[in-house]
C-alpha cells in the first residue's frame, strides 16, 4: 500500500469521527431543549458508518489491492423513543397534568460516545503521523 492511500484511509476515519464528535456535542448541548422548532423536545441524534471501497484506480497503483476501505457517514438518525416525563408543573412546556416532555439524551452514554470517537480520532492522527514520519524517513535514505 502506498503512502497516499494510507492517507486517504486516515481522512476518511478523520472525517467520520468529526461527524460523530459534532452530532454528540449537539446531543449534549440540548439536553434541556423541552421546545424546537419541530415542535417537542429535541431528540437524540446517532452517527451511522459504513466502510468505503478505495477506487479502483489506487487499486492497480499498489500489489496490496485486497480488502482496502474506508469509512463515510451514511446516516444521521434520530432516536424514535419517547420522551422523557418529568414532573415540574412550574415549567412553560408542562403539560395540563404538570409533566414536561424532556430530550431523550443521556449524558453518561453521550459522554462515553465523545471518549471512544475521540480514542478514534486520536488513533487516526497517529496514523497520519506515521506515515508522514515514515515518508521522511524514506526520503532520507535518498541523501
Amino acid at each position: 500500500m502506498d503512502i497516499f492511500t494510507t492517507f486517504k484511509i486516515a481522512a476518511s476515519g478523520l472525517q467520520a469521527q468529526r461527524t460523530r464528535l459534532d452530532t454528540i456535542s449537539s446531543n449534549i448541548a440540548n439536553v434541556d431543549t423541552t421546545s424546537t422548532p419541530e415542535g417537542g423536545p429535541y431528540r437524540k441524534k446517532s452517527v451511522y458508518f459504513q466502510a468505503t471501497p478505495i477506487p479502483f484506480a489506487d487499486h492497480l497503483q499498489n500489489s496490496m489491492g485486497k480488502g482496502l476501505s474506508g469509512v463515510k457517514v451514511t446516516k444521521i438518525l434520530e432516536d424514535k423513543s419517547p420522551p422523557l416525563r418529568v414532573y415540574n408543573p412550574s415549567h412553560p412546556d408542562a403539560d395540563k397534568d404538570g409533566y414536561v416532555a424532556m430530550p431523550n439524551v443521556n449524558v453518561l452514554k453521550e459522554m462515553t460516545d465523545m471518549m471512544s470517537a475521540t480514542r478514534s480520532y486520536e488513533a487516526n492522527t497517529t496514523i497520519v503521523k506515521s506515515a508522514k514520519r515514515m515518508a521522511l524517513k524514506a526520503l532520507e535514505i535518498g541523501r
